[in-house]
């Protein structure tokens, strides 16, 4: 057996084609096996798949107009899987997308923010993350490799928000989404990143643009995530998140999350 390095990422673009120069670079650097974009903005006519391609990268992409979208990219074989969350989900609204990677199913998803907690998007949120068990019920085994990524729009832990008092109730960081969240992580899923920083604060994925030097105070939120399957999870050599991207003129708000696995050929 040959010992693979299989490494993988998430990133909310927001908006790939205002970033689309900055993505291949970042590609050409870090030689991902697999990107999972959220909020990509665009129609499937305008996402840059050409571009990409040239860059060495496959891509398989739900677009919707100026907002919402999320795309699975790839310098492997891209084999598209179910993506259909069900009833549930607002008819054409472009926030899941899975595909079969070297052998390994990837759902990408870009879960709704949720507005507010007293607002009706809050409730189609806490019920549109419920959806996911049974998605994952009816098209994947808890026993058999998984990767779930994505904006999960919900940090998870006090140590994903900068302010864990403060912001307890929030969107975001509140109960009922902390208990939506939990009940899809009980079918099977482990947080990569937390198997690799246990009780570690300080590491964020976003920081909003309306916080006043948000990323030089380090007021961040973890809402990105990879989470796995015991089957893989098991096999994560490491986690991290590449901060520089957030540090570039006209960034996106978010910024790379990445893990990778060891797997054998």
């Amino acid at each position: 057996m040959i010992a693979l390095y299989f490494k993988i990422a998430s990133f909310n673009i927001n908006s790939v084609r205002a970033r689309k120069e900055m993505l291949i670079q970042w590609l050409g650097e870090n030689k991902p096996d697999v990107v999972c974009l959220q909020e990509t903005k665009v129609i499937n006519a305008d996402f840059p798949a050409a571009c990409l391609l040239e860059a060495g990268y496959n891509s398989l992409f739900k677009g919707r107009k100026s907002y919402n979208g999320v795309a699975i990219l790839s310098p492997h074989q891209i084999n598209p899987l179910n993506s259909d969350l069900g009833s549930i989900a607002e008819p054409d609204e472009a926030r899941l997308i899975a595909a079969e990677i070297k052998g390994i199913p990837i759902v990408n998803t870009y879960i709704p923010q949720g507005q507010s907690p007293e607002s009706d998007k809050f409730s189609y949120k806490i019920s549109w993350i419920k959806a996911l068990k049974e998605y994952f019920d009816s098209n994947f085994k808890p026993d058999e490799p998984l990767l779930w990524l994505g904006d999960f729009n919900v940090a998870p832990e006090p140590e994903d928000v900068h302010a864990p008092k403060r912001l307890l109730g929030r969107v975001g960081f509140h109960p009922t989404e902390h208990e939506a969240l939990d009940y899809v992580k009980s079918w099977g899923f482990k947080d990569i990143f937390r198997l690799h920083h246990q009780s570690e604060g300080g590491h964020f994925t976003f920081w909003d643009y309306r916080v006043p030097k948000a990323l030089d105070r380090n007021l961040g939120w973890r809402i990105d995530h990879i989470w796995a399957t015991a089957p893989l999870a098991k096999r994560s050599t490491k986690a991290w998140i590449d901060i520089e991207p957030r540090r570039k003129v006209k960034p996106s708000d978010h910024t790379f999350i990445l893990a990778e696995f060891n797997i054998d050929s």
